[in-house]
């Protein structure tokens, strides 16, 4: 019986680690395919905002976009090949829905909803960033997240002032 025993709970050990190694391979993936389609986000509204707007800061901010998720996703690329992880090739739907109304505003209004869309981007990101350092296994992929957590701070305090800034000349 004691050998039954010891079966089982070697099976049923084995189990669990299976499972949980499930769990962090969908947990990588879905990570990798939220974090690369809210870059891919920042970068669609960022060229918009380029064509859109006259405002030197609002198109400053645009190009850091632009660079900094260029770069950002280009490395997330690179980790999600070696481990065999999709990355996400658009932008989620929310986001498309954003952008598109977006589309729809010129001059200081789009400045303002810009801004605004860029606030609450960046917030949600870091979200996403800090979850998946606080929750997930990965090594690689949580090194990344924290390396990129303080950038995207930087985003978000520069979204802030942008907003601030044309949330005054409404």
């Amino acid at each position: 019986m004691h050998k039954q025993t010891q079966a089982f709970f070697a099976g049923a050990c084995g189990l669990i680690l299976a499972l949980l190694s499930n769990l962090a391979l969908a947990q990588a993936e879905s990570f990798v395919d939220q974090a690369s389609a809210k870059g891919i986000a920042e970068i669609e509204t960022a060229k918009m905002a380029l064509d859109k707007s006259q405002a030197e800061d609002i198109r400053a901010f645009a190009q850091r976009m632009i660079d900094d998720h260029t770069q950002s996703n280009q490395k997330l690329a690179k980790l999600a090949q070696e481990k065999n992880l999709e990355m996400s090739d658009q932008a989620t739907l929310m986001d498309m829905a954003k952008a598109m109304i977006l589309k729809l505003r010129d001059g200081e209004d789009f400045n303002a909803a810009y801004a605004n869309n860029q606030v609450v981007a960046h917030e949600q990101t870091i979200e996403l960033y800090r979850e998946y350092v606080q929750n997930a296994e990965n090594p690689d992929l949580v090194t990344f997240a924290e390396t990129m957590l303080p950038k995207l701070e930087e985003h978000l305090q520069m979204a802030k002032t942008l907003q601030a800034k044309y949330a005054e000349q409404q």
